[in-house]
């Protein structure tokens, strides 16, 4: 068997996995001159080597070694598309499954080894180390690499239907501060929590006996900036921070994973969007999870929904769950002016305009104003004026539309159809 213009082993057939291991077990003593250990892991949950070998085969990292193809006949390539600048647009790589890699430098080597059922196939971790001593050195600096790696990117927890999904998602686009637009007390509160619960001494927590913990909820309509205030803090955090999506399919026992594995990453910040869409018959589990001694120890909790009547009172009005409940309301006509500055109005309308439009915008979000920069921009671009009242109007009556879920007028007889000769 080759891989590219390389010789490897060939290793046995589908069925017969004592043979696989020994063969396994033989070639990495022929590499490294010394037997390897066969380990299993008692963590059901998260083994972030697994992510970070991914990773290294992904960008064809000069400390993993490719050792051989475990299985003929079953897929040992995988390709992925990825939009990158200078780049061909797809990666060929070797895939995770099927392939025995080996972190030479540790002498641990690692398969995901095809098994077979009557419902297909699945696969089976293996981990091979030359020793305990060897295997423990290796855990300790994945899991510190991993822990960086976590502050540059987002891990998204989303409830399958059969489990828990993981995924990472990079940041690319950092909110500052500067850029989130709430009445200064407000933002000063939020802010001062998130700083004081990662500092590196935790001397607050210490010195005033309070429990290593935190919870806030983020509630106000849509599109006025609980999701910039979000990303925000997980931008200018030094710490892992994770998504939680909330799905039809939550249960106790995604629930529970979910929690263990936030605690694994702690100290860190959890974030549960649209909290409200919590299933009704977990709640109580939830609400139980939440009062746990160390369920939430290291983990600040942010929380956020669009309709507070909705939540469960037991969240809100009680402390050690969500400790404080923000309303992040639709911007006044200072905030609006704000938003309108930081977006670049004044160059396309002039700063007179700009301040007309933050008063006459009334009742706008956020999300509602940023519609109303692309609609006067494309104006400005394909008729070189902008009628910024005029778009305003429109704007008002297609807010008055939805509030009265009155979309289409009929005619000041009452009669539709089609005209007849």
């Amino acid at each position: 068997m080759t891989y590219g213009d390389k010789t490897v082993h060939d290793l046995p057939q589908y069925n017969n996995y004592a043979v696989a291991i020994d063969r396994v077990s033989t070639l990495l003593e022929k590499r490294f001159g010394s037997p390897f250990n066969l380990y299993f892991s008692e963590d059901s949950g998260r083994n972030e080597f697994w992510d970070l070998l991914e990773e290294d085969i992904r960008i064809g990292s000069k400390d993993v070694e490719y050792m051989a193809q475990v299985f003929d006949r079953i897929e040992a390539r995988a390709f992925e598309y990825r939009s990158e600048p200078d780049d061909t647009g797809y990666r060929v790589y070797p895939a995770l499954r099927n392939n025995l890699f080996a972190y030479p430098e540790w002498k641990v080597a690692l398969a995901k080894v095809p098994a077979f059922n009557e419902h297909g196939v699945y696969c089976e971790d293996y981990i091979f180390a030359e020793s305990d001593a060897a295997l423990h050195a290796f855990l300790v600096h994945m899991q510190k690499r991993g822990r960086e790696s976590d502050r540059s990117r987002v891990t998204v927890f989303t409830d399958g239907e059969h489990g828990i999904v993981r995924h990472q998602e990079p940041i690319t686009r950092a909110v500052s501060r500067e850029q989130v637009l709430l009445h200064e007390p407000l933002k000063r509160d939020i802010f001062r929590s998130i700083d004081e619960f990662f500092l590196e001494d935790r001397a607050f927590f210490q010195t005033y006996g309070i429990p290593y913990k935190r919870g806030v909820l983020l509630y106000g309509k849509p599109g006025n900036g609980k999701t910039t205030l979000v990303k925000s803090i997980a931008g200018s955090v030094q710490a892992p921070v994770a998504y939680w999506q909330i799905t039809e399919h939550t249960c106790s026992g995604s629930i529970q994973e979910v929690f263990e594995e936030a605690v694994k990453l702690a100290p860190m910040v959890l974030v549960i969007e649209d909290i409200d869409s919590m299933p009704e018959q977990v709640r109580s589990f939830f609400l139980n999870t939440l009062d746990g001694a160390t369920s939430k120890e290291g983990i600040f909790l942010i929380g956020t929904t669009n309709y507070p009547e909705k939540i469960d009172p037991a969240l809100m009005n009680r402390a050690g769950r969500f400790d404080r409940a923000y309303e992040i309301k639709l911007p006044d006509t200072a905030l609006r002016a704000s938003f309108m500055q930081l977006k670049g109005f004044e160059k396309l309308i002039g700063e007179e305009q700009a301040a007309e439009a933050a008063r006459l915008t009334e009742q706008f979000s956020f999300a509602q104003l940023g519609e109303l920069y692309v609609s006067a921009a494309l104006q400005k671009h394909y008729e070189g004026r902008v009628d910024m009242k005029g778009l305003i109007s429109q704007m008002k009556e297609d807010l008055h539309k939805g509030r009265t879920n009155v979309w289409v007028k009929e005619g000041a007889d009452g009669r539709v159809g089609f005209v007849t000769a």
